[in-house]
C-alpha cells in the first residue's frame, strides 16, 4: 500500500467509523434514526405492555394451561423475542411484552383468543382451531409472474386426517373459516389435502394474509381467553441500573483498547480503531434490525466482544512470531493475518453455529441471546479480518515501519503443562464434585439443589396502590427494604404501572400470613390502603416447555458443534475433547451457582450459553496450534512436546483474551446494582474457569484419548 492510499484508507476507515459512532450516539435527523437510545429494550430494561387474560371456562385442566401458555409464548415472540407468558392464579394468563407501549393496539393485534372452526356451507364444523399446528403468512410469484400472496397451514396428525375427509367431501365449495361466530374467510377446496400442509391464496396483501394467519393462529388455543386486564408496565431496573451499566461498558471497553495499546503498540491502535468501528455498528444494527435488548442480550454482546478482541490478539501474536524468525514487518503482517485465519474462522463459525441453532429451537430469552450473539460474531470476523488488515496497512503505509513498533515475540521455554494434567483434573473433579455435593446437601434440606429465582419457580404478585406515583429508584430504595424485611427474602422484582399510582411487587410464594403481616407494613410506612392491596400466585414465567426448548437446543447445538470440529480436524478426538471440556465449564460455573447461592433466573440461561461459547471458542485455538504443529513436526518430536508447545504458544493468547473480556465483565460488576452483580459474577467466574480449562485440561484431554484411543485406519 503506498502513503497515498494509506493516507486515503485511514481516513475513511476512521470518518466511517466516527460517523457510526456518531449515529449511535445522536442519530440522523429530527426522528434521531439509528441513535442508541431508539433501540427496542426489554422489560426489564424499559418496561412494556402487560395483559392478562382469563379462560372462559371454570376449573381448566393443568395440560391446557400449560400447551395454551406455550402456544402463546411461541406466539407473542412475533412482537419481542424477550416476551414472557406466565399463569397468574388458577385459571389466568399473564402476557408482558417490552419494548412497546401501547396496550391498546397490541390487544387489537393480538385479538381475544376465542374459538375457531372450519365448517361446511351448511354450518357443520369439518375441522377445530386445536386441529391447526400452525398458521403463517408468506408471498409467492404466481404462473403469469405476479407477486401473491398466501396463508399456509399445517394441521396436526388427527387434523390432518380431518382435513382429507373435509377436501375430499367438499371440492369446489367453500369452506368457511369462523372465528367466534364471524366468518373471517371462505376458501375455496381446488384438490384434496392429504398431507397435512395446505394453503389459502390470493390474499389481497401480505398484510392480510398476516392478520388472517394472526387469528387462525389465536384460535388454534386449546382455552377460550377473555381479555381481564392490560396495562403498560415499568422497568424492572431503574434508570440508575441503567445509566451504571452503560458507564461500565464504556470505562471497560476504554480500558480494553488502552490495554492493546499498550501491549502490542501500534496492532494495539489498529485494533483500537476497529473495536470502535465494531461497537458503532453492533448499535446501528441492533437498530436496523429492530432487535429487543435485554441483560441476556448483552451477554451476547459481551461474548461477541471478547471474540473480536480474541481475533485481534491471535493474529497480533502470530505477527510477533513471524518477526521472530527475522521476516520483515511487511511479510509478517501478510503472513500473520493468514496463519490466524483458520483458529479465527473455526472458532467464530462453531459458535455461530451454536448461536443460529438457539435462535431456531430457543424460545424467550434465548432467542434474543441468539440473535445479538449471531449478530456479534458476524461483526467482529469483519471488523477484525477486515477493518484491522485496513488499517494496519495504513499505520504501516505511513511510515511506521519500525519492528520496535509491532514487538517481537521473545522465545518462550516449553511449558510441561501434561506433566501437571493429573492435578489439574482432580481439581476439576474436586470443584465439580463439591458443586454436586452442595446441591445434594441444600436439597436434603429443602432450601433447594439450586437458589431457584422467580422466574423458575413462581411466587407472589402483589398490587400496592400508592397515593403518588414512585419511580423504579425510589421503589428500590424505600419499597424494597420494607418488603425484604417482612418476607425475609431479598429477591423482589419490582414494575410501574403507567398511568396510575400502582406498584406491582413480585416475591417469593407468601402465605396468608406473610401477606397480611406485609400489607400492614406496608400501610404503615406509606400509608396505603390495606384494602386496596391485592395478590395474585404466579407460576414461573420460565415454564417447563421453555427450558425444554432451552435444553433442546444447547444440545442440539453441542451435537452440531461436535460434527463441525470433527469434520475441521478430521479427528473425533479433538471434538470429544472439545465438548468435554466444555461439559467442564458448565459444571464448574454450576457448581459456582450452587454453593454462592446466586439466583438462578433468566439470565441463568443466557450466563450458560456465553461461557458455551466462550469455552469452545478458546479450545479450537489451542487445537488449532496442535494441528499445525503436527503437520511440521519432525519424526523424532513427540505427541508430548507438542502439545505442550503448542499450550505454550497460544498461552499469551489465554491470557489478553481472558484479561480483556474479565476487564469489560469486571466493570458492569463494580459499578452495577445488585440485579447487574448476580448476572455479572458468574461470567467472571466462567470467564476464569474458561481460561483454566483451555490451558490445563483441554490439551491434556485430546492427549490422553490420543495415546489411549488409537486411530485405525
Amino acid at each position: 500500500m503506498k502513503k497515498n492510499t494509506g493516507i486515503l484508507t485511514l481516513l475513511v476507515t476512521l470518518l466511517v467509523t466516527a460517523g457510526l459512532l456518531y449515529t449511535a450516539a445522536a442519530g440522523i435527523g429530527e426522528s434521531r434514526t439509528g441513535a442508541a437510545e431508539n433501540i427496542k429494550l426489554g422489560l426489564d430494561l424499559a418496561g412494556g405492555v402487560s395483559i392478562t387474560y382469563k379462560t372462559v371456562i371454570d376449573n381448566p385442566t393443568k395440560e391446557q394451561m400449560d400447551d395454551t401458555i406455550y402456544k402463546l409464548q411461541r406466539r407473542v415472540e412475533s412482537y419481542s423475542t424477550e416476551a414472557v407468558v406466565y399463569q397468574e392464579g388458577s385459571d389466568r394468563i399473564n402476557i408482558e411484552i417490552p419494548g412497546v407501549s401501547d396496550a391498546n393496539g397490541v390487544l387489537e393485534e393480538l385479538g381475544r383468543p376465542g374459538s375457531l372452526e372450519f365448517q361446511d356451507i351448511y354450518g357443520n364444523v369439518l375441522v377445530e382451531g386445536t386441529d391447526i399446528k400452525s398458521a403463517e403468512a408468506k408471498g409467492y410469484t404466481d404462473n403469469l409472474g405476479n407477486n401473491s400472496y398466501q396463508v399456509s397451514l399445517t394441521l396436526t396428525d388427527e387434523g390432518a386426517e380431518k382435513f382429507a375427509q373435509a377436501t375430499r367431501d367438499n371440492l369446489g365449495l367453500q369452506i368457511p373459516i369462523v372465528y367466534d361466530g364471524e366468518i373471517i374467510s371462505a376458501p375455496t377446496v381446488q384438490t384434496e389435502i392429504t398431507d397435512g400442509n395446505a394453503s389459502i391464496t390470493n390474499m389481497e396483501s401480505f398484510e392480510a394474509a398476516e392478520r388472517l394467519a394472526v387469528t387462525i393462529r389465536i384460535g388454534s388455543l386449546q382455552l377460550e381467553l377473555e381479555e381481564l386486564r392490560s396495562k403498560v408496565v415499568g422497568a424492572q431496573l431503574g434508570e440508575q441500573a441503567i445509566s451504571t451499566s452503560i458507564k461500565a461498558g464504556i470505562i471497560g471497553f476504554v480500558l480494553v483498547v488502552l490495554f492493546m495499546i499498550v501491549v502490542y503498540l501500534v496492532p494495539g491502535l489498529a485494533s483500537g480503531i476497529a473495536l470502535s468501528a465494531y461497537v458503532g455498528l453492533m448499535l446501528v444494527l441492533l437498530n436496523a434490525f429492530d432487535m429487543t435488548l435485554t441483560l441476556p442480550g448483552i451477554a451476547g454482546i459481551i461474548l461477541s466482544i471478547g471474540m473480536a478482541v480474541d481475533a485481534n490478539v491471535i493474529i497480533f501474536a502470530r505477527i510477533r512470531e513471524e518477526l521472530a524468525t527475522g521476516k520483515t514487518v511487511r511479510s509478517a503482517m501478510k503472513i500473520g493475518f493468514k496463519k490466524a485465519l483458520s483458529a479465527i474462522v473455526d472458532g467464530n463459525i462453531t459458535t455461530l453455529i451454536a448461536a443460529i441453532v438457539l435462535g431456531l429451537l430457543g424460545s424467550g430469552s434465548v432467542k434474543g441471546f441468539a440473535q445479538t450473539l449471531a449478530l456479534g460474531i458476524v461483526l467482529s470476523m469483519f471488523t477484525a479480518l477486515v477493518v484491522t488488515r485496513l488499517v494496519l496497512n495504513a499505520l504501516f503505509a505511513l511510515g511506521l515501519k519500525s519492528e520496535k513498533l509491532y514487538g517481537v515475540q521473545k522465545e518462550r521455554k516449553t511449558v510441561d503443562f501434561l506433566g501437571k494434567k493429573n492435578i489439574c483434573f482432580i481439581i476439576s473433579a474436586v470443584v465439580i464434585l463439591a458443586g454436586l455435593a452442595g446441591m445434594g446437601i441444600q436439597s436434603g434440606q429443602g432450601a433447594g439443589a439450586l437458589n431457584y429465582s422467580l422466574e423458575f419457580k413462581g411466587g407472589t404478585s402483589t398490587t400496592i396502590p400508592f397515593e403518588t406515583a414512585m419511580t423504579i429508584d425510589e421503589i428500590d430504595a424505600q419499597v424494597k427494604p420494607v418488603v425484604s424485611e417482612v418476607i425475609g427474602s431479598s429477591e423482589i422484582q419490582a414494575q410501574q404501572v403507567q398511568g396510575s399510582n400502582d406498584v406491582v411487587i413480585k416475591t417469593k410464594e407468601l402465605s396468608l400470613e406473610t401477606r397480611q403481616a406485609l400489607n400492614a407494613a406496608l400501610a404503615e410506612q406509606f400509608g396505603v390502603d390495606e384494602k386496596a392491596i391485592t395478590a395474585e400466585s404466579i407460576s414461573s414465567s420460565i415454564s417447563s416447555e421453555v427450558r425444554k426448548d432451552a435444553l433442546t437446543a444447547v444440545v442440539a447445538a453441542t451435537v452440531l458443534m461436535l460434527l463441525y470440529i470433527w469434520f475441521r480436524f478430521k479427528d473425533l478426538r479433538f471434538a470429544t475433547s472439545a465438548v468435554t471440556a466444555l461439559v467442564h465449564d458448565v459444571l464448574v460455573v454450576l457448581a459456582f451457582y450452587a454453593l454462592a447461592r446466586i439466583s438462578v433466573g433468566n439470565t441463568f440461561i443466557a450466563c450458560m450459553l456465553t461461557i458455551v461459547g466462550y469455552s469452545i471458542n478458546a479450545t479450537i485455538v489451542i487445537f488449532d496450534r496442535i494441528r499445525e504443529n503436527m503437520a511440521g513436526a519432525q519424526k523424532k518430536d513427540e505427541l508430548r512436546e507438542i502439545v505442550n508447545r503448542s499450550i505454550t504458544q497460544t498461552l499469551t493468547r489465554s491470557i489478553y483474551t481472558s484479561l480483556t473480556t474479565f476487564i469489560m465483565v469486571a466493570a458492569l460488576f463494580a459499578l452495577g446494582v445488585a440485579s447487574i452483580r448476580e448476572f455479572a459474577l458468574p461470567l467472571m467466574v466462567g470467564i476464569v474457569c474458561g481460561a483454566y480449562s483451555s490451558v490445563c485440561i483441554t490439551g491434556a484431554l485430546w492427549y490422553v484419548l490420543k495415546t489411549k484411543i488409537t486411530k485405525k485406519d
